[in-house]
């Protein structure tokens, strides 16, 4: 299989291993990623091939679902070995996987190649801005969080161990992690399409919390 047949064929394992899911991490999540990653690429000059590779297999098993980093990982690289992706490829790829996604305010997590950093934009485009809200709530439904509780108070945690323990609220995840995004983005692209997905998140907050003090 050349390159652009490794794509598709991946992308329909993900979609039949995704389809269906209703936490906001589903098929349709990885597709816009894949697809801003792509432009991203474009306008960054980095490697498509290794970008939209782990786009399409960065939600294999999401820590927030399996309680495990290291599933989703085992299972993008078993993918990519029966594809015969060359092993350096599957390297660069599963280390962009193991550190896209945020860990808690006071977590770095840097990448260190232009691909990593693509996909990475790409995937907090789409947590925040219309479509993030969306998954914000889909996420916190399916966790059982309650909507908004204004004695609970947002935290900024300062470990992965803490963030994955959290209990807040669906609002409060907004002041604790898609708030912070903005900042965080690497690309120049990104941080200036950040910038109007930002505001769209205060704008919404600020109409949320009027009508919720009446």
């Amino acid at each position: 299989m050349n390159k652009n047949e490794i794509v598709e064929k991946t992308g329909e394992y993900v979609k039949g291993r995704l389809a269906g899911e209703s936490s906001g991490h589903d098929w349709w999540h990885v597709l816009r990623v894949l697809r801003m990653s792509t432009y991203l690429a474009e306008k960054e000059g980095a490697d498509l091939f290794v970008v939209q590779m782990a786009a399409l297999l960065h939600d294999l098993d999401d820590w927030k679902f399996s309680e495990t980093e290291e599933r989703g990982l085992k299972e993008a690289a078993e993918w990519l070995e029966s594809v015969n992706v060359e092993r350096q490829t599957i390297e660069h790829i599963c280390r962009i996987i193991e550190n896209i996604s945020f860990k808690g305010a006071g977590v770095e997590t840097r990448m260190l190649t232009l691909e990593g950093k693509v996909v990475q934009d790409a995937d907090r485009l789409d947590a925040i801005g219309a479509i993030g809200i969306g998954r914000t709530f889909a996420y916190g439904g399916s966790k059982n969080l309650e909507m908004h509780n204004p004695q609970i108070n947002p935290q900024l945690h300062q470990s992965f161990e803490e963030y994955k323990k959290s209990r807040s609220t669906t609002v409060n995840h907004f002041h604790e992690k898609l708030l912070l995004l903005k900042d965080r983005m690497n690309t120049e692209t990104g941080k200036k399409m950040a910038m109007d997905r930002h505001a769209f998140l205060e704008a919404f907050l600020r109409r949320f919390l009027d009508e919720w003090n009446g």
